[in-house]
Formats: C-alpha cells, structure tokens, sequence
C-alpha cells in the first residue's frame, strides 16, 4: 500500500471573502451576502484540492471563523457569540511576530455548540466529484480554556463544564462521519504551547498538557478502534500570519505524551523542524502499535505552509526516505506542517497576499502528492 497523504484542512480565504467578513461584522452586507461568498470559495477550494491529484480533500475552512472558534462564534469579530460567552476570554496564544489570538470566556454554563463541523461539510460535499472529503474539528483541549483558569463559574463547576465539553466534541466528530466524512483530524496546536511556560499567557505555564491528553482520550474512547482509525490528531507550533507561538520548544515536551492519545493517526508538523532526524527518530520510538486495538500512522509534514517557496517532489521525496529510516513504513504517512490558513483573517504577509498564498498552497499540495508517490515507488510500497 502506498504511503498515505493528506492536507491538514484550511486554505487561504480569498480576498473578496476576507473583505465580506468584514462587511458582515461592520454591519454592511447581510448573512446571506457573506454564505453566498463562502459558498463560492468552499467550491473553488475544494476544486482546487481535486486538481492537484489529492484523494482526500476538504473546502479549505472557507466557512469557518478560526479551526478553534467555529463552534461558538461565526466571525473573528464575534458576529454569533452566545450570551453565556464574553469576549474578554483568556489569550490562546502570542505568536513570534507580536500578534496574538484571544478565546471568549464563559460566564455561565451550560456550554454548547452554536455550529457543528458537520453544518459545513454538508454544504461542501456536493462540490467534491472525484474525492473522499475529510473534516477538521477543534479538540475538547482548546475549547477547555474557555473556562476561567482560576475559580469556578458559578453555579456551573469545572466537572459539569468537562461532562458537557466532551459531549459536544463527540457529537462534532459523530456527525462529519455520519454526514460521510472518510476521515476527522481534531487539531491540537495547543499540544506543544501547553509546554512553553509564556509569562504573557498564564495558562501555558499551568502544566496542563497531561489534563490535555486526558481530556481528549475521554473523547477517543467513546469510539471503536475501526472508528478511531479515522480519526487524527494534529500538532504544530502555531501556523497563523505567517507566524508561530512555539517553535521554541522541544518537541521531547510533546510526543511521548502526545501518542498516548488513542486516535488512529497524527498530523505532525516537521518539514519546518530544524532538527527532523531527532523528530523522526523520537517519533519511531515512541508511536505505538496498539492504541487500544488501532495501529497509530504518523504523518510526518513534508510542506512549509508559512514559507512561500515551494518545496519540489524530489524534496518531498527525500523527506520521506530519511523518516523511513526511523519509522516503520506501515506507520508512516505525509502531510503538510499545518492548515494553510487556519483564521479567516489572514492576509499572509510572507505571501504578499491571500490569493497569491492561494495558489502557492494549491502547488504546494500538487508536489507533496507527487513526491509521496516518488518515494512510495523507491520503498516498493
């Protein structure tokens, strides 16, 4: 079988629909206006993936506020934010250049999903004529910091948030499946800032990641093993502006803990890793062949999404065959670092612009293709 591939999940928004997000929280065009504009660039994505030889493919998050927001708000600007949701919540991260993102914080339970992933992949489905589509969700671990650090909401303690938390992150991954999502990948960026200790941003120094991995194993236990096979987790230091929020720490922090978490497949950022040989080699020893009856695939990032310079199959290619050496072939996959953009505000700066980012991803994704097929061929997989 040949060494599998596929993407992480967004793409660049295009200009016009960044400008529409813009108009609908300034009041200036209706909802309708702006679904129209998502519709369009949900298709255009999607099309896109399928032309560059992909067999898995999404609509780029084109729909979606952030890949860690969706659920609760309909715009970065807050457009759709409950009334039990301020907007004052704790920093999720401050990324290298200066800019950072900002949770909502809750103020009274219960929680609950205003938006479900599955809302829309149903809408995109219809776009995909030749390929399988697959769905990114947010993890139960991001969404956990929506609860003050300190203190209790009152009259809804810690035990009955996490009770409700987890249920709604079931269903979001329940429902993609059921809607007929081929895979889920529950993103968990917060993985590896869980272990910066960034005295700006309190929660990263409050050892969380064990509670983390916890968490999101009272998720992946609620599904089968041929389920769960399907179901991915992926990681990277942050991938928003062009920018990252933890590039500095070793990923020893992460991946011993990281593959204790029963899900079938990782999504692991590395073709930007200085050090790739101590990754992969730390990533052979430590992924297991039994994760309660599944086989775990890491899929290693052979793609830089924050560099505008497109890495060649050949590239691709070579990636593959050092991390072969280190990781057995049957647990072994491809991917990109991260999603190409995972907020849908993102002028990508490096790029010089969404659109020309757009078509950057859309080579990006084309080589990667290639270059697995290369080195699938020289592995006699």
């Amino acid at each position: 079988m040949p060494i599998p591939t596929e993407v992480v999940g967004s793409l660049p928004r295009p200009t016009y629909l960044q400008k529409a997000f813009a108009d609908y929280d300034a009041s200036k065009i209706s909802l309708s206006d702006l679904q129209s504009e998502q519709d369009k660039a949900a298709k255009d994505s999607v099309e896109r993936m399928e032309a560059t030889g992909s067999q898995l493919v999404t609509d780029g998050e084109q729909r979606a506020s952030s890949f860690a927001t969706y659920p609760i708000i309909d715009t970065l600007g807050g457009a759709g934010l409950a009334d039990n949701l301020k907007a004052d919540g704790q920093y999720f991260a401050i990324f290298d250049d200066g800019h950072h993102r900002q949770l909502p914080r809750l103020t009274k339970g219960p929680l609950k999903y205003r938006t479900y992933a599955s809302d829309y992949f149903k809408k995109s489905k219809p776009y995909a004529k030749k390929c399988d589509m697959k769905q990114a969700v947010i993890a139960p671990s991001m969404l956990y910091l929506l609860y003050p650090l300190d203190g209790e909401v009152e009259g809804y303690p810690r035990s009955e948030f996490v009770k409700d938390l987890v249920n709604e992150c079931e269903k979001d991954i329940r429902t993609c499946f059921d809607a007929g999502a081929a895979r889920v990948s529950i993103d968990f960026t917060e993985g590896r800032l869980a272990a910066k200790n960034d005295k700006r941003n309190p929660w990263t120094g409050a050892h969380l990641l064990k509670t983390f991995v916890d968490l999101n194993n009272q998720v992946l236990d609620r599904f089968s093993a041929a389920e769960r096979k399907n179901i991915g987790i992926h990681t990277c230091p942050g991938g928003d502006c062009d920018s990252v929020h933890s590039f500095d720490v070793d990923y020893h922090e992460l991946l011993p803990s990281m593959f204790q978490m029963n899900a079938g497949y990782f999504l692991i950022q590395l073709a930007s890793e200085k050090d790739k040989e101590k990754v992969y080699k730390e990533i052979g020893e430590t992924i297991r062949k039994d994760a309660n009856g599944v086989k775990q695939v890491a899929f290693i990032g052979v793609v830089n999404p924050l560099d505008p310079n497109v890495e060649t199959p050949e590239q691709i290619c070579d990636a593959i065959l050092t991390a072969s050496k280190y990781i057995p072939t049957d647990q072994l996959g491809a991917t990109d670092d991260c999603g190409f953009s995972p907020f849908s505000i993102d002028v990508k700066p490096k790029h010089g612009s969404p659109d020309f980012a757009r078509d950057i991803a859309s080579k990006k994704i084309s080589n990667r293709v290639k270059g697995v097929q290369m080195a699938s061929e020289k592995l006699g997989v």
